[in-house]
């Protein structure tokens, strides 16, 4: 799995003109899922997202994370992020979990992410056309990949 972590003072998604999933400050996480991906990705990246020290404590130090300040996370689907752009100008999804792997890991991992939260985490709806809209603080944007762990 990879993911696209932003920390936010506010992010939403959009569908059909209708907010589905909103948080203020927090994280916005894209997620992409590979074909083998595992439970073992997944739980991993949960655990990592929520504990990332990312928010800045009292001094101005990134000391905090997503649990210590009590912020929401958005969780949006983004099989453009498994894209290859290794051949031609054209970008390639092949790398990306079709949708008979990839809703039930998306699933299992906002409900872990959740878990480990502690609380339930705004989402998009997977392959709907979504409109994104956030406030990216700082900015700070990270990206995750289970297959790397770095």
């Amino acid at each position: 799995m990879r993911v696209v972590i932003q920390r936010v003072s506010q992010a939403s998604v959009t569908i059909g003109g209708a907010v589905k999933g909103a948080i203020g400050t927090g994280l916005l996480v894209l997620v992409g899922v590979d074909p083998a991906d595992t439970e073992s990705d997944l739980q991993w990246l949960s655990g990592k997202i929520v504990r990332l020290r990312i928010f800045n404590d009292d001094r101005g130090l990134m000391n905090l994370s997503v649990l210590d300040v009590g912020g929401g996370i958005l969780v949006v689907s983004q099989f453009t992020l498994m894209a290859s752009t290794k051949k031609g100008h054209r970008p390639s999804y092949s790398g990306a979990a079709g949708p008979d792997r990839a809703i039930p890991l998306y699933e299992a991992f906002v409900r872990q992410v959740a878990a480990d939260l502690g609380k339930p985490v705004a989402t998009g709806e997977f392959g709907a056309h979504m409109e994104v809209a956030l406030v990216n603080d700082g900015p700070v944007t990270l990206l995750l990949d289970s297959r790397r762990r770095d």
